[in-house]
């Protein structure tokens, strides 16, 4: 504590001290302070530094200055708290589990939704991470760059795209700060209040929350170990005209499925019938083949508008991404953007291109991917001699979904859970009806799957229940 007060100037100390007597309520609202000239020879300073002092707090809003007359304690009242309006309450309620994930007070975190540190920035990508420098600085344009993102990028994407069977026009691929800010910009342009929309359940909460804000009405589909239920589409789709179904096809967030090409059929078949959209959310495609079946490749971006990021591969605090559709969509998504953002970053976006380009991206994923399907397995094999039921996956990804025996209480389990300092993702979090309970289950992030507090904890929680 000496050596940060030894780093503060004389200007910082006095700043520190009188708001500490204006807190402790040492002066009384609209209180003539002592003059710049008395307060300098209290404080053992020039007049300039107190001068400074006192100019600081008035920016902080606990001075205000009167000219001639000198520095008076700020009356001010601070504003009442406003309730946020119910719409916004509920979508905030829906995304709740995300604030854990932000301001992290758990110790043991299978319910995380993003890989580890130590998997992605804090790996073999570190180096490039402390010493990236985007070019020659004579030779950055330092403003807003381009709406569209950075011009290089998207065209390497438009190539990685192609090995997934994928055709991206030029101006069918826009620049995002990932995959939420993706979605964010096609329910802006496409839901009005009161649409209907489809949604994957189990499904991707965050969504949920984006609709909720949105004031549309969300219909889950059934999710399966191979995709969407088609059945239960199609007995849905004889009751409602949804604008648009939100999926994500492969490793699939949170139960780890992943797409069959006959069910990927049968919904393209669906959709030309109907006549909805589809939202391709392929968070995780980096690390899975480019063979596996996507629905933006049997449709070619017709009526799919498929998002991808780096932020789950890469760092979470990248914030990179992209939207790929049909041009006509796609620009009005960029005008959508210009307004509301303006711009992405122009720097993440050449350091995201520097490491694509200089190979690093492709070796780090090798070792991410050899990562993942190891934990993966190991975690499966670790649930399941617990008894506990969970959804086989063709393609290891980054989730697993544990179903529980029905005496199990979904909400005491996270609550004896939380007692222990262990952060679960209850599965009723990723259902867009939350008040429908199934069986408890909890969605389980490979990395932590073994941890053998998380394993002990749930072998005592069992023999319990």
């Amino acid at each position: 504590m000496e050596d940060d007060n030894l780093r503060l100037s004389r200007a910082d100390r006095i700043v520190q001290h009188v708001s500490g007597l204006l807190s402790a309520g040492a002066f009384k609202a609209g209180e003539r302070l002592p003059s710049v000239r008395q307060a300098a020879r209290e404080h053992g300073v020039s007049k300039n530094t107190m001068a400074e002092a006192y100019d600081r707090l008035v920016a902080r809003g606990l001075l205000e200055a009167r000219a001639g007359s000198g520095y008076y304690v700020a009356q001010f009242q601070l504003p009442r708290s406003v309730p946020p309006a119910p719409h916004v309450a509920a979508a905030v309620d829906v995304v709740s589990l995300l604030r854990e994930q932000l301001d992290q007070h758990y110790e043991v975190r299978p319910g995380d939704g993003r890989p580890p540190a130590l998997w992605m920035e804090g790996s073999e990508l570190k180096r490039y991470f402390s010493g990236f420098k985007t070019a020659d600085p004579s030779s950055v344009d330092f403003g807003y760059g381009s709406s569209w993102g950075y011009a290089p990028l998207r065209e390497r994407l438009r190539v990685l795209l192609l090995e997934r069977s994928i055709t991206v026009q030029p101006e069918g691929l826009l620049l995002t700060h990932g995959v939420n800010h993706g979605i964010d910009l096609i329910i802006r342009h496409l839901i009005e209040p009161g649409d209907t929309v489809l949604v994957d359940d189990p499904g991707y909460y965050p969504l949920f929350g984006k609709l909720t804000l949105a004031k549309a009405k969300m219909i889950g589909i059934r999710r399966g170990h191979d995709g969407p239920d088609l059945e239960d589409l199609a007995a849905k789709l004889a009751l409602h005209r949804p604008k648009v179904f939100f999926t994500q096809s492969l490793a699939h967030n949170p139960t780890g499925s992943t797409l069959s090409p006959a069910v990927a059929f049968g919904l393209m078949q669906l959709a030309e019938r109907w006549g909805f959209l589809l939202v391709e959310n392929d968070a995780l495609a980096d690390i899975l083949p480019s063979t596996l079946p996507r629905l933006a490749a049997l449709d070619q971006l017709n009526r799919v508008l498929y998002v991808g990021t780096f932020s789950k591969t890469l760092s979470a605090s990248l914030r990179c991404g992209f939207v790929a559709g049909h041009p006509a969509i796609v620009g009005a998504l960029g005008d959508l953007k210009m307004l509301t953002t303006v711009a992405t970053s122009d720097y993440v976006e050449r350091f995201v291109f520097h490491l694509i380009q200089g190979g690093h991206y492709l070796r780090h994923l090798r070792r991410l991917r050899a990562r993942v399907e190891e934990a993966h397995k190991a975690s499966f094999a670790q649930l399941e001699a617990l008894g506990l039921k969970l959804r086989e996956s063709i393609t290891p990804g980054f989730y697993l979904w544990a179903e529980f025996p029905r005496s199990v209480d979904e909400m005491e389990l996270c609550r004896a859970a939380a007692a222990e300092s262990i952060f679960l993702a209850p599965g009723s979090v990723f259902t867009p009806d939350r008040t429908a309970r199934g069986a408890a289950a909890i969605r389980v992030n490979v990395a932590y799957g073994t941890n053998p507090r998380f394993i002990a904890f749930l072998k005592g929680f069992l023999a319990e229940a």
